[in-house]
């Protein structure tokens, strides 16, 4: 689809306030069923809303551990979707339940689409609190409709005339290993996943994998119609490093050797200054809700990007991924590439 529709009012109580994610309250559930329930009865007004908002808190579910998650996630989102071309560590819970991130307490997260760079990724990405931390922690979310408003014109005007292009070196020291990114041990089987899924990919002398994939940075929803900025451009571009660790990286590996970087699709580099202006703009639309135990968050992974606070204490927020969507039924500006532009 690709005009715009009008989303109806929804009917449910949304509470809405200035740099807070979207919440509702649902009514007192005592236990899973009642919760399960109460879901059931609800659900065609929460994916509504979720079309308008992007995001959405549900608060007063009361789940308690990773089987009422999953039990609630089948009544939201029942297809679900996988994780591909993994690229932080995470941990498997068992019925399709993961971690959110297994990375530092200490590191904060930006935020970012999840699988923004392959050619089909989840639709929608529904987070539960197990255990709230003690202080942050937060799930961050974005809406990339009004970041894509916000970025300055010869930035934008550059995305959509060549997309961008994300350059992986992968290591058991930074960054994951390809065996862990591509869930094989076997060489022949990442060529034909790469081939299958548009990506370059280069074995070094070494015996380490080099990949590039060119990507649209503008893409539309599938549903709406909406234009929305969805790429990780930003999110792993060397710039977005800590100075430090930029610099360590670079001594160790080379420019061309970082875990992760970014070029516009036509394999030119953007400067400090312009990525900077690029994660001003998210910074700008970043929203925040505090985790209770048993609340659930409902993210739209394409009108909404999502991020993590730094906390403190212990912390335990499961993930599931669901709605599957082709990149192609998102009518990229750009189309997918194994090469930059002009190569």
């Amino acid at each position: 689809m690709s005009g715009r529709i009008r989303i109806s009012p929804t009917g449910l109580d949304v509470r809405r306030a200035p740099g807070k994610t979207p919440l509702v309250r649902t009514a007192p559930c005592h236990d899973i069923t009642a919760a399960a329930d109460w879901l059931a009865a609800h659900r065609t007004q929460i994916r509504q809303e979720l079309l308008r908002s992007g995001a959405l808190m549900l608060r007063g579910l009361g789940f308690r551990d990773t089987a009422g998650f999953a039990r609630l996630r089948d009544v939201l989102i029942p297809r679900s979707a996988g994780y591909k071309e993994k690229a932080t560590p995470r941990s498997d819970l068992g019925e399709g339940v993961f971690s959110s991130t297994d990375l530092p307490a200490m590191q904060p997260i930006r935020l970012h689409n999840e699988n923004s760079y392959t050619l089909d990724f989840p639709g929608t990405l529904l987070f539960g609190c197990i255990t709230a931390p003690e202080e942050g922690g937060a799930t961050t979310v974005g809406d990339m409709r009004e970041a894509l408003r916000r970025i300055p014109e010869h930035l934008r005007a550059g995305f959509e005339a060549t997309g961008w292009l994300l350059v992986r070196n992968y290591s058991e020291l930074a960054g994951l290993p390809w065996q862990q990114t591509f869930s094989t041990e076997d060489p022949a089987a990442v060529e034909a996943y790469c081939k299958a899924h548009m990506i370059g990919h280069e074995w070094l002398p070494d015996g380490s994998l080099r990949t590039q994939q060119r990507r649209s940075a503008i893409v539309s929803h599938p549903v709406t119609g909406e234009k929305v900025w969805f790429n990780h451009f930003a999110f792993w571009s060397q710039w977005a490093l800590d100075a430090d660790v930029r610099d360590v990286l670079v001594e160790t590996y080379g420019e061309d050797g970082l875990p992760f970087d970014t070029f516009l699709g036509n394999s030119s580099r953007l400067g400090r200054e312009d990525v900077e202006s690029l994660t001003a703009v998210y910074d700008e639309v970043t929203v925040r809700e505090e985790w209770q135990p048993g609340d659930l968050l409902l993210v739209d992974n394409i009108l909404c990007a999502h991020g993590r606070e730094a906390f403190r204490g212990d912390r335990r927020i499961v993930v599931a991924m669901g709605d599957p969507v082709r990149l192609e039924d998102c009518h990229p500006v750009t189309e997918p590439s194994t090469t930059a532009l002009d190569d």
